[in-house]
């Protein structure tokens, strides 16, 4: 029994730190329906990517969490594939220019992102 027990405290303690790092998603509605609330906010959102573009490590791709859709820019982490699903990390930013098209709110990837296929 005791050497049993030994082994519980280092896996519950390393449960405890995984959900600890793990942030939460946010909903793309809530973001299109308020964008100024999460304005310098670092922020997931996850979903389907679809209508992706770019080059050279720099892109533009929309996601779609079934609530919404938003576009994303992605400055030196590349497009995902079209039908991917992916989570991506970054802020908010509104009145953005890209590749000779204005969008008015966008998503600016800040970290690697997850998934994708």
């Amino acid at each position: 029994m005791i050497a049993r027990c030994k082994y519980v405290l280092p896996v519950v303690a390393l449960a405890m730190a995984a959900l600890v790092g793990c942030q939460p998603i946010t909903k793309i509605s809530d973001i299109n329906s308020d964008p100024g609330r999460f304005a310098g906010k670092e922020i997931t959102i996850s979903g389907q990517a679809s209508d992706s573009f770019g080059g050279l490590g720099n892109g533009i791709f929309a996601i779609d969490d079934g609530t919404g859709r938003i576009w994303v820019f992605s400055q030196n982490f590349g497009v995902p594939a079209n039908g991917g699903k992916v989570s991506v990390t970054g802020q908010i930013q509104q009145g953005f220019s890209f590749g000779g098209r204005n969008y008015g709110l966008i998503f600016r990837e800040t970290k690697p992102r997850k998934g994708g296929s």
